[in-house]
């Protein structure tokens, strides 16, 4: 099974993520934008983590690249049986068609996690060495990841992580079928 976690920096993807793999049987590997990031050298920082809007950016070159990469990651975990949670933040009508090209076939749940733009402030100002806290760009972060149709959204302003992830094995366990990622396929870029 493969949950990727959609939302803006600073939403509480990665807390879910660890939350899901103490509540979840089996083995879930965490992949994503943070463990993207640390593997990607300097020179081409901030990779997939390249915010909506800088198509100019040094970056803007390789970050299809890795997310080409990343997707073939996370279809190869689970296609040796390995769960997989990500945490991103996927903006890119282009890099979202060829995700769901990449893990076609594959049982996908795309969750939106989301939070009031005023509590992601709030949580950006904790680390001002790595995030802004300028309320256009948390606006155009929300606007950007949020337009999408999910299988489950959250609200972790409203849940705690566990919450999330109690909510998302319920999701599994009752069904429907995870469909939303595959639709992605005919998004127009």
């Amino acid at each position: 099974m493969i949950v990727l976690l959609n939302g803006a920096p600073r939403a509480g993807k990665s807390s879910i993520a660890a939350a899901l793999q103490e509540l979840l049987p089996g083995v879930w590997i965490n992949l994503g934008v943070d463990v993207s990031r640390r593997t990607t050298p300097p020179s081409a920082q901030p990779g997939i983590g390249l915010r909506p809007g800088e198509n100019e950016h040094p970056a803007a070159s390789i970050a299809p690249v890795l997310w080409a990469a990343l997707w073939e990651s996370i279809a190869a975990h689970e296609r040796l049986g390995l769960n997989v949670a990500a945490d991103i933040g996927l903006h890119d009508p282009a890099v979202a068609a060829d995700g769901a090209r990449r893990l076609d076939g594959l049982s996908v749940l795309l969750v939106g996690v989301r939070c009031p733009v005023d509590v992601a402030i709030e949580r950006r100002a904790s680390d001002p060495a790595t995030y802004t806290t300028e309320r256009a760009m948390v606006e155009r972060w929300e606007r950007a990841v949020h337009r999408w149709a999910y299988d489950l959204e959250l609200d972790t302003s409203l849940a705690s992580p566990a919450e999330c992830a109690a909510a998302i094995a319920a999701r599994l366990a009752d069904g429907p079928a995870p469909s939303a990622f595959a639709r992605l396929a005919t998004v127009d870029a």
